[in-house]
């Protein structure tokens, strides 16, 4: 009941794949974008769209959603789980997750955090943006590798784990009724 609750939903507000298709602006496209796993639900799309939008969303560019659904349409994986999947970092946990890799980045490079000698003014910005850019580039970088994939391990996991409890509920129902 609750699946098909959910596949209604999904269907109510998932363009329709052919109408898609047929857009003047994704014509270079071509049939890449009939790609059935593009739009169902299987396990191999849906990990390889949570993996593609948890790496998309450590982006620090304001094109994430662009880059996820290049990457699920290059991936042939499921195109609206990448895109919603990078709203992970949205504009209220940005700042934190983003400081997060910032943090990252300076402890990989071994740098200590430049904040102790800076001077607030146009010449301090300049020169503190330099110091801060590679470290912070480098924590997203790590963190997205990383976060995409613990999700694609993770979905795995948790989608295989679900085919075998069915699995075992449909045998245990099986060996109920022959008795």
């Amino acid at each position: 009941m609750a699946k098909e609750f959910i596949q209604k939903i999904i269907h109510k507000f998932v363009p329709n794949p052919e109408v898609i298709s047929q857009h003047k602006n994704l014509q270079f496209l071509g049939d890449r974008l009939k790609s059935p796993n593009l739009w169902h639900i299987n396990r191999r799309s849906i990990t390889a769209a949570i993996a593609i939008g948890l790496f998309f969303a450590w982006a620090p560019t304001p094109t994430q959603m662009a880059f996820a659904a290049a990457g699920a349409v290059y991936f042939r994986a499921n195109l609206l789980v990448s895109v919603a999947t990078v709203w992970v970092t949205n504009p209220i946990t940005m700042p934190p997750l983003f400081y997060f890799a910032y943090r990252v980045g300076l402890w990989f490079s071994h740098r200590p955090s430049p904040a102790d000698n800076f001077v607030f003014s146009l010449e301090g910005l300049w020169s503190g943006f330099g110091d801060v850019i590679g470290p912070f580039l480098l924590g997203c970088l790590i963190l997205a590798l990383i976060c995409s994939l613990f999700g694609y391990i993770g979905m795995d996991s948790f989608w295989r784990y679900q085919v075998n409890k069915k699995w075992a509920e449909r045998k245990q129902k099986r060996s109920g009724q022959s008795n």
